[in-house]
């Protein structure tokens, strides 16, 4: 530890000094240079500029859980989750923090709202059972942009997204939630959330719910928490991505956010909740297993 050190500080300190004052020797010190490392300190040293690697892919966003994760599934190989965290500690890295949630949406109207059917029910069983919305605001310097999202609240996944210059139906109606609707086609009956916005309350936005014969749930007003994970999602897009900077153009903005979902959050953000897969895989693999249990239960029918 004492030759690390030196070796460390060696462009500060003169190396006879720092043997001296630490009290080894300096040929001790040249021989433990020259020395080959071990298959420990080698694999010691691969796992640590993995670390700093796959912590600065995830542009600071993983946390030590996240980043043991990524370790075990690269590597094929088992790893202790302790061993990850003194290493980050270390080297000091350290997950973002989310954001406080902050009202965008307009609930000051006399447009009829619906009642809170989701009710903080936010797991579902299987896709397309529950979306929840909400819209937020991009700073740039052409003034605010503002972004409409759809998550599937089955893997949190970010089905259907639009940006605009102005907040309103046609932003969320026949952008964002058209989106949703032709990538997933979903069936009759699903729950879909929102603030009271007046946006969200719209006749437009209504009929484009109602073609899809979906059931309307609105927030309590105010409550952000009835919409935790939309709130979420945004929080964790400025905290980890956008970082209080303001874009040159609205096209930058939504070039970058289309970075974060398109190639970040959907394929590849790793969730507690999911069992640290991203939304993308935790479908795919839910989809692999109910096939296969499809597959065995039907072979295990037999006619006589």
């Amino acid at each position: 530890m004492r030759y690390a050190w030196m070796l460390a500080h060696a462009l500060e300190y003169s190396i006879r000094i720092l043997c001296c004052v630490l009290k080894v020797s300096l040929s001790g010190y040249y021989a433990w240079k020259r020395r080959k490392p071990s298959g420990q300190q080698m694999r010691r040293e691969l796992l640590s500029n993995s670390i700093v690697e796959f912590h600065a892919a995830s542009k600071g966003a993983y946390g030590y859980r996240k980043i043991h994760e990524d370790i075990v599934e690269s590597f094929k190989n088992s790893c202790c989750l302790e061993t990850v965290r003194r290493i980050m500690k270390d080297k000091g890295l350290r997950s973002t923090r989310g954001r406080k949630f902050v009202i965008t949406t307009d609930s000051n109207h006399t447009i009829p709202v619906t009642e809170n059917i989701l009710d903080r029910n936010f797991e579902a069983d299987a896709p397309n059972q529950k979306w929840v919305a909400d819209i937020t605001y991009i700073p740039t310097h052409q003034g605010w942009m503002y972004l409409a999202t759809v998550m599937d609240l089955y893997a949190r996944r970010i089905v259907g997204w639009a940006t605009s210059k102005h907040i309103d139906t046609t932003l969320i109606s026949e952008a964002q939630l058209h989106k949703a609707t032709k990538e997933r086609q979903p069936g009759e009956g699903l729950v879909h959330h929102s603030d009271r916005g007046s946006q969200y309350a719209s006749k437009a936005y209504r009929k484009t719910l109602n073609l899809f014969k979906m059931k309307y749930s609105m927030s309590r007003k105010g409550n952000c928490w009835d919409n935790a994970p939309m709130e979420r999602f945004f929080s964790s897009l400025k905290s980890e991505w956008l970082r209080d900077k303001i874009f040159p153009t609205h096209e930058a903005a939504t070039s970058a956010i289309f970075q974060y979902i398109e190639t970040f959050y959907n394929p590849k953000r790793r969730h507690a909740a999911l069992g640290y897969q991203s939304p993308i895989q935790y479908e795919n693999n839910m989809k692999r297993q109910q096939t296969l249990a499809a597959y065995f239960l039907g072979s295990s029918v037999h006619y006589g």
